[in-house]
């Protein structure tokens, strides 16, 4: 018979999310029943959002070495070398069911977590990024989740003090019941002043630090592990609330505190709060912890252990200081007027042991909670690969021109001012792109130097749902691209995975597709994965999102003089493609836009090519010769010519040879990967003509530039006038509603 502490009962521990046989292999860890204290703790650690029990298996996949890679997966971010005793750290993490449950608060500490994540390794912030997809745009919640979210990233970015340099918005009605809200941090530091988490040892004081413990967000973890369903407002009470102004404090206190050499070990609370932080630096450490629960700051009365220990009340950190250095964090933190408490040490036991009102309240082993967690190999099986669809298989439209209005003022490839207006992206006076500014990637300047970090996102998901190996090759590739187009250095990756429920095999084969697919491209481009987060049972009542692997990418571009955007063409400047072009019309948005369909295999991503046609492209930036440079994704060719039209004010006459076996819209509309659209003078033209022959590189002279319209062989004009007002127009008229409603 199933052994139950008092007043814990089956209907108990499945509430906390842990199954029968995850019981009884707590029954066994413990020799015993766990308390109500221990429960809560073993629920939150092996929640899908700390444990990743289901996705372990297939992570290790990834590659996550190389020659500039200081820190890997393991950590609180990445760090990755960027010359000069310097490095970047940053990471990805998602903040779905809270966004969807309250929007604003769930977006915000999405930002104040991610930022956390950063400093606590020893950087300065300087650069936020997103990721977001909300269902269709007709969809009685979307303008709500749009508004609220928007509010909540702005909110608190602004008010922090960081640059909210670019990212991406989606919508498709797979969102409709489980939004994404996936944020990336990106910091400085030197390399010989980088924090871990490892590091500590027995005897040493543990300091918590910012500010108080609350009841907000207690199972916060739980939740994000777990589907949705018609009560999901309820959950309400789980998300919590930030304060971005305590956040800027924080940082400017643990980078203070940093400078004195005081620190052992450093770790944020962020997912499952204090019980993460302190069994994380535990486990990393290998020693154990003891603590005083009465000493925790507590910021309402009456708390109980297991609220303490489970509460994600933000803008807290946990701080394992070196022996008799504890009076240096009391008086930086007391200066910055933040909490500061010593609440306990480490230990010599392997385990974690908590003190309440003098009694011990939980005494169990690190290690079930920690690397010794379940770990599950979930049956899946390979989605059914996709048909691929060329343009001889799509009737071709009468006018390319209307074409190409209708997808640039489609909710996916219309413009988002009317979000990234309301960040600020200039704070810290470093940024020089970003989602206003005419570039593949965010560049923010490593100040007081002329190099630049290059950032973006990215991910299709419509190829992903198509084909998950080739969907997964495809975010890597289009992000490595992004850079590239900057004229930057491609360095690594982080990546956000979000997925639906992974007991359903055809949702973890999209996600083992997915990870595979990624993991060749990043071997292929040299391109590792150094941070990251799994996302997983995203979704409602059985219906799943679209399998949403997002990328984080940093670069580094070496000579700010020599960034390369796709804003500056004049009249006479040459349009040419680098790359092959066969007219991929599957999973494309001209199907889903045009035709209404979303069938067909997504575009095939030849990595080989990827990789010579990127570098081939990064060279000619620094060799001077381009005026321009787009990387060829969503719309394919036309699209790409109409952001460049847009940006710089000039027209572009496209011109398509009939005697070719790409038929028009193909030609135009098609998404083939591994292509850029670059611009040229005519002497520079002609060099690059010839560099390209000499390296085996497909180009295409594709058109002129002059105008004051976008053409194909003369007709199919559309003035530029006329493209700005749909492409501008469309997300101003979704969101006009809430806007008068605010009024």
């Amino acid at each position: 018979m199933t052994q139950y502490a008092d007043n814990i009962t089956a209907e108990i521990v499945a509430e906390h999310g842990i199954t029968e046989d995850e019981y009884q292999i707590i029954l066994d860890r413990l020799g015993r029943a766990p308390n109500m204290v221990e429960l809560g703790i073993f629920s939150v650690m092996w929640s899908e959002h700390c444990s990743y029990k289901s996705s372990r298996a297939h992570l290790g996949k990834f590659p996550v070495t190389g020659e500039k890679v200081i820190q890997g997966p393991g950590e609180n971010a990445g760090v990755i070398d960027i010359g000069d005793g310097q490095a970047a750290i940053f990471k990805m993490e998602s903040h779905n069911h809270p966004s969807y449950i309250e929007p604003y608060q769930g977006a915000a500490t999405g930002v104040g977590g991610i930022l956390r994540d950063v400093f606590t390794m020893g950087a300065r912030p300087v650069a936020l990024m997103n990721a977001l997809r909300f269902g269709a745009p007709d969809h009685e919640k979307t303008t709500h989740l749009v508004s609220g979210v928007v509010a909540g990233i702005g909110g608190y970015g602004n008010c922090v003090g960081v640059p909210t340099v670019g990212g991406e918005t989606n919508f498709h009605e797979g969102y409709n019941g489980n939004i994404l809200v996936n944020a990336m941090a990106v910091g400085l530091a030197d390399t010989d002043k980088i924090f871990y988490a490892r590091g500590a040892e027995p005897g040493q004081p543990i300091v918590y630090v910012g500010s108080k413990t609350g009841r907000d967000g207690i199972h916060g973890a739980t939740m994000a592990s777990a589907e949705f369903d018609d009560e999901s407002e309820e959950k309400r009470p789980t998300v919590q609330v930030g304060d971005p102004f305590v956040e800027k404090k924080l940082i400017e206190a643990c980078l203070e505190l940093m400078a004195t050499d005081a620190i052992a070990a450093i770790q944020d609370m962020g997912a499952a709060g204090l019980t993460s932080s302190s069994v994380e630096m535990a486990d990393k450490g290998g020693v154990g912890i003891k603590l005083n629960m009465d000493a925790v700051p507590q910021r309402e009365v009456n708390m109980t252990t297991y609220e303490m220990m489970l509460s994600e009340s933000q803008e807290r950190m946990l701080v394992i200081m070196k022996p008799g250095r504890e009076d240096v964090a009391k008086a930086i933190f007391e200066k910055w007027e933040l909490d500061v408490a010593v609440i306990g040490e480490t230990t010599d036991s392997g385990r974690m042991v908590l003190e309440h009102k003098g009694e011990i309240v939980c005494d169990i082993p690190i290690a079930p909670l920690a690397d010794d967690a379940p770990k599950y190999h979930r049956p899946y099986f390979a989605p059914e690969v996709r048909a691929q669809i060329s343009g001889k298989d799509v009737a071709q439209p009468l006018h390319m021109g209307e074409v190409l209005k209708t997808l640039m003022g489609s909710p996916n490839m219309a413009s988002k001012a009317w979000i990234y207006r309301q960040y600020d992206r200039h704070v810290m006076a470093d940024t020089a792109a970003s989602s206003e500014d005419p570039s593949d990637a965010a560049l923010v300047r490593v100040h007081g130097t002329n190099k630049a970090l290059a950032i973006t996102t990215d991910c299709t998901p419509r190829y992903c749902s198509a084909d998950p190996f080739e969907g997964g090759k495809q975010a890597v590739a289009e992000a490595w691209r992004n850079i590239t187009a900057t004229g930057a250095d491609p360095i690594a990756i982080t990546d956000c995975l979000n997925f639906g429920n992974p007991e359903r095999e055809e949702i973890m084969g999209q996600f083992v597709g997915c990870v595979e697919g990624m993991a060749m491209a990043c071997k292929a481009l040299d391109f590792p994965v150094v941070s990251g987060n799994v996302s997983l049972y995203n979704e409602t009542n059985g219906q799943a999102i679209p399998p949403t692997p997002a990328v984080g990418a940093v670069g580094l571009l070496p000579d700010m003089d020599k960034r390369m955007g796709y804003g500056c063409l004049s009249d006479g400047h040459i349009l040419l493609v680098v790359g092959k072009t066969v007219g991929a019309m599957g999973a494309s948005l001209y199907l889903k836009e045009i035709e209404g369909r979303e069938d067909g295999g997504a575009p095939m991503v030849d990595l080989a090519a990827e990789k010579a046609n990127g570098d081939f492209v990064r060279g000619q930036i620094r060799a001077g010769r381009l005026t321009a440079c787009h990387d060829l994704s969503d719309g394919g060719l036309m699209c790409a010519a109409a952001d460049m039209a847009l940006a710089s004010g000039t027209g572009i006459k496209l011109a398509h040879e009939a005697e070719t076996d790409v038929p028009m819209h193909g030609f135009l509309f098609g998404e083939d990967q591994a292509r850029y659209l670059v611009a040229a003078k005519k002497d520079d033209a002609i060099a690059l003509i010839q560099d390209a022959k000499a390296e085996d590189i497909p180009l295409q002279v594709v058109g002129l530039a002059g105008g004051t319209s976008v053409s194909v062989n003369g007709a199919h004009a559309v003035k530029i006038d006329d493209l700005r007002a749909v492409h501008e127009g469309w997300m101003p008229a979704l969101m006009t509603p809430i806007a008068e409603g605010a009024e």
